[in-house]
């Protein structure tokens, strides 16, 4: 029977439903019968003898006889059965591929990122999002290394790319692939030179083994059929999905994305994001996206950050995001005009809210400050 499997044979743990917990005392002359139902079951754990003296004390002996003050087993009951019916599931971050530790990077006097700290989670696609200006290209040159913070580290695979020997830093660049936003690729070259490209400067592949891995690339990204064709003859959609062929061609196990949708209308941007995300299933890859989409964040998205003001506002799992009730992810994730983002960026960013804990901006600020042309980097 059922019963006796579930005795002597139990299964593996698994994470239990919301509103179940499981005894770890679990005797057939302590449960009786068992009634159907998890939340039955639930509850049947918490008769008199299923979780051992505690239990028996309050349900079966005089008040006080254990030693605890009167009141107190039944209490403690009655805050295990709210404790089963208001449970749910806590999310847990998968381990970290990139930790960003603490990260500070100023051109002059003016600072673009102010001590900026999360992991991105390994197999995941995590997208940073933010108004213009707020330092998100900054951010991602910063993690493969074109450009020195001056201050905190980046850990890729647990390895610094902060204050490390130039070789070393080539070297943990080969973890990754990038697909820059206008795709970058060389105009003078077809699609197939350029998706080859990689290959023939970073390995001793022959050609027979070239052309079998950019085929690979190109069928994943639906390219095949137009490989001869130069990056002008083409649209700006096939230069995109040309481009993420190239990042791939390495099998790296990051790819950062640079704004990829823009410049594509909104179908060819639907069509980008199914490819990425079955680009991702497929490699198993590590996806980092700067973008403005949200639309496109809530479809590829497994992780969001915002930036604003130099600061990071907040990071987390997309459903968590979504709920937070911070002003500012509020209000970007909305697309409204009305909250603490306002027009001008640099304008927002040269105010002293700047100066706010980089785990939250705090208070909403409202922005009320003269508007004047916007020249900060995004």
């Amino acid at each position: 029977m059922t019963w006796r499997r579930r005795r002597f044979e139990p299964e593996p743990a698994t994470a239990a439903e919301p509103g179940t917990i499981e005894s770890s005392a679990e005797t057939p002359a302590s449960r009786g019968p068992r009634p159907p139902g998890p939340l039955a079951d639930a509850l049947a754990d918490l008769q008199p003898g299923a979780n051992g003296p505690a239990d028996q004390a309050g349900a079966g002996e005089a008040p006080g006889a254990g030693g605890d003050p009167p009141g107190t087993a039944s209490r403690a009951d009655s805050e295990r059965s709210s404790h089963v019916r208001t449970t749910t599931p806590t999310l847990v971050q998968p381990p970290a591929i990139i930790s960003i530790q603490g990260v500070t990077k100023r051109f002059g006097s003016h600072t673009v990122l102010q001590d900026i700290s999360f992991d991105v989670p390994r197999g995941k696609t995590t997208a940073v999002l933010g108004p213009s200006g707020t330092g998100k290209s900054v951010l991602l040159k910063v993690i493969i290394g074109l450009l020195k913070p001056e201050a905190g580290q980046i850990l890729v695979d647990g390895e610094p790319i902060v204050g490390v020997r130039e070789r070393d830093v080539y070297r943990i660049r080969r973890k990754f692939g990038v697909l820059f936003q206008d795709g970058a690729l060389f105009g003078s070259m077809s699609l197939y030179d350029n998706i080859a490209f990689p290959l023939r400067e970073h390995t001793h592949k022959t050609e027979r083994e070239i052309r079998a891995t950019v085929l690979q690339k190109a069928e994943l990204v639906g390219l095949v059929a137009h490989l001869h064709k130069l990056p002008g003859e083409v649209s700006g959609g096939m230069r995109k999905r040309a481009g993420l062929a190239r990042a791939l061609v390495l099998d790296p196990e990051i790819i950062l994305f640079d704004e990829p949708d823009s410049g594509l209308d909104p179908v060819r941007v639907a069509y980008l994001d199914e490819l990425v995300n079955t680009a991702q299933q497929e490699t198993g890859a590590t996806f980092f996206v700067i973008t403005h989409n949200i639309e496109s964040v809530m479809r590829t998205a497994h992780y969001i950050g915002l930036l604003f003001r130099s600061r990071l506002v907040a990071f987390g799992p997309k459903e968590q995001m979504v709920a937070d009730p911070n002003p500012i992810v509020q209000q970007f994730l909305a697309g409204r005009a009305e909250g603490p983002i306002g027009m001008d960026e640099m304008a927002d960013a040269d105010t002293p809210s700047t100066q706010g804990p980089s785990s939250g901006v705090g208070s909403p600020v409202t922005a009320t400050l003269p508007l004047r042309a916007a020249a900060g980097r995004s």
